[in-house]
């Protein structure tokens, strides 16, 4: 009678949990490196919302002011007449002689930003009519952004403080390249010359510059100083330049052609007087076929 083998007992696995405890690990670690790879802090998007509500809860001086009702006119340079003569003054041995504010503004942005001068980056101009003060928007923005950097903040912080004391109107210009841009932000160069201009206005309102005296206007790419063809031509070309303005009238003048093809004569002359210019009918083709008129 044979003897029946026994069947060998099957060993149980206990360890099995690891197998899914790793998974679930490795799954876990992956989603945190996603996590991190899509987050980044904009300090820039930081200091405006830090900035404006310091702004709001601390500054006593804009909270308690009281809105103004009906017609405001912003301030102007225009001198008042003098209760003294100059003579007078001169024989009393009390006359003094006042710089020029945009001499001054010029200066001052000369002997603050002497390093960026140096490396082309920053360039000062100026006549008997405005300032212009053109910074390189790679120093401000990032590719086809215009929230403002660091650099930019810093910058503008120097600005605001050499144009506080003064009243001279000012307004910011944004230039692009011609390379098109077509994102759901901005779908053409106008949108976002435009909102580069207006950061720059909104950041000098922020450190105390009057919001009266200001204004912004984007001309896109359709005004450039250099030759779009090369790299080099159209890093020089995206642009934004604060024109600081002797008076309401010459900055009117110069937002209506833009401060890179004007002069001074020219803005003289325009002034106040500027008209809009007739509307030209487009010219009719010698081929063009009239459509029926409709019956009446």
């Amino acid at each position: 009678m044979s003897r029946r083998r026994r069947q060998p007992e099957e060993h149980v696995n206990h360890e099995r949990w690891l197998v899914s405890y790793a998974d679930f690990i490795t799954l876990l670690f992956a989603f945190f490196v996603v996590m991190y790879s899509i987050s980044s802090i904009n300090e820039g998007k930081y200091k405006i919302i830090s900035q404006a509500l310091v702004g709001v809860f601390n500054d006593a001086e804009r909270t308690m002011k009281p809105i103004p009702v009906g017609d405001e006119r912003p301030l102007t340079t225009k001198p008042a007449e003098p209760l003294v003569k100059d003579s007078d003054q001169t024989d009393a041995g009390i006359g003094q002689i006042t710089s020029d504010p945009l001499k001054t503004i010029a200066d001052d942005i000369t002997n603050a930003f002497g390093d960026l001068i140096a490396s082309n980056q920053l360039t000062v101009r100026g006549n008997e009519l405005w300032v212009e003060i053109e910074l390189n928007s790679s120093l401000l923005f990032g590719s086809g952004d215009a929230m403002p950097s660091d650099v930019a903040f810093n910058i503008i912080d120097k600005v605001a403080t050499i144009l506080k004391p003064f009243d001279n109107p000012i307004h910011v210009e944004g230039f692009t390249d011609d390379l098109p841009i077509r994102t759901a932000q901005y779908p053409t160069n106008w949108e976002l010359s435009s909102a580069r201009s207006s950061s720059i206005v909104r950041m000098l309102a922020m450190q105390g510059v009057n919001p009266a005296r200001m204004a912004s206007v984007g001309y896109g790419e359709f005004q450039p100083v250099a030759n779009n063809a090369t790299p080099e031509g159209r890093a020089l070309n995206r642009r934004v330049v604060l024109v600081v303005s002797r008076n309401l009238d010459v900055r009117r003048s110069l937002t209506g052609t833009g401060s890179a093809h004007a002069t001074p004569d020219a803005a003289l002359k325009r002034a106040g007087t500027q008209t809009a210019p007739p509307v030209t009918k487009p010219p009719v083709r010698a081929n063009a076929v009239n459509s029926p008129s409709p019956a009446l």
